[in-house]
């Protein structure tokens, strides 16, 4: 499953590593598997965001409305709600989120879709990427996880190129074993 045009990153930035090769599993799995993608997530932390926005816009609207010796009950209110939104997003994303990047939905022919869930991370200064692809049956709902922790260099070529038949090979390898697990049982 070879794309049309590479992805070229800066090998040397973990960030930038990390979210490639995420990329390139989201693709893997949206793509070859032909999972749909669910973005509940992402509008969780979305919602959260708005809500902060709309109050610091609101914070805004207000004092120009009434400048600041009237408006200090509001601003006082607009900012601490602004900063306990952001209290609520770092939880959000520390233990609901958890790493995860997709949220995928394996179409079955009853009613229960199953999910598959994937999710990695890679440590500041080190090389070692660790992928956790999960697989919740909607039949009997048990999930069953697999992981890989490998280093990037078997990811990423000299010249900085995501080489995505590795990542399919891997990626694969932890699909089928879930896969397999479900058979056996």
């Amino acid at each position: 499953m070879a794309q049309d045009k590479p992805v070229k990153i800066n090998k040397w930035d973990g960030s930038a590593v990390k979210n490639a090769i995420d990329d390139a599993i989201k693709e893997i799995l949206t793509k070859k598997y032909n999972y749909l993608e669910n973005y509940a997530l992402m509008d969780g932390r979305l919602t959260i965001c708005g809500i902060a926005v709309g109050v610091a816009m609101f914070a805004l609207l207000w004092d120009y409305l009434y400048p600041f010796p009237q408006s200090r009950p509001i601003l006082i209110f607009c900012v601490s709600t602004y900063f306990i939104m952001m209290g609520i997003l770092t939880l959000y994303t520390t233990y609901k989120e958890k790493g995860i990047f997709l949220i995928a939905i394996q179409k079955d022919s009853s009613k229960k879709d199953n999910i598959w869930e994937a999710s990695s991370y890679l440590k500041k200064y080190d090389d070692k990427y660790n992928l956790i692809l999960s697989y919740r049956d909607g039949k009997s709902g048990t999930t069953r996880e697999a992981s890989i922790k490998k280093s990037v260099a078997n990811f990423i070529d000299v010249n900085g190129n995501v080489v995505t038949e590795i990542v399919e090979a891997e990626v694969s390898k932890l699909h089928n074993s879930l896969l397999s697990e479900r058979k056996e049982k």
